[in-house]
């Protein structure tokens, strides 16, 4: 069982490395196997006679509960602890983040403005004072 783990480990790494540099190609194949694969899960569920649309529905909820699947799968794990923090609503914290980037890329940029100006006058210091070979 090991061996084949492994194998399959190793097999799945030479195939993302070499599906990471076309990443179109990539999407779309990652995507039809997933359309395929719910196919088949729902191909399977409708062979099952009593799987009507409501025990659908009562079946999953109960498994998605059980495994601590239903609210995070659902509302998602970042807007839950951002709640439980009573931080800001991501698009927020977002915009803030990137407003504080951009002013430190100005800072940077200044200072880059002025480390040219001062290169500048070392250079016309330095062409002043260097004597012509004679």
């Amino acid at each position: 069982m090991k061996k084949i783990l492994s194998f399959f480990d190793k097999l799945e790494d030479s195939i993302r490395a070499a599906f990471s540099r076309r990443p179109i190609i990539y999407a779309f194949v990652g995507g039809a196997a997933i359309v395929l694969f719910w196919r088949g899960v729902w191909m399977v569920a409708d062979t099952i006679p009593f799987l009507t649309g409501p025990v659908s529905i009562l079946v999953s909820v109960v498994i998605l509960l059980a495994m601590g699947l239903f609210v995070s799968f659902f509302i998602g794990d970042s807007i839950i602890i951002s709640g439980l923090k009573k931080e800001k609503r991501l698009d927020e914290k977002i915009a803030s983040e990137v407003k504080t980037e951009l002013d430190m890329l100005n800072d940077i940029q200044k200072r880059l403005n002025d480390i040219e100006k001062e290169l500048k006058i070392f250079r016309e210091e330095m062409r002043r004072n260097v004597v012509p070979p004679a």
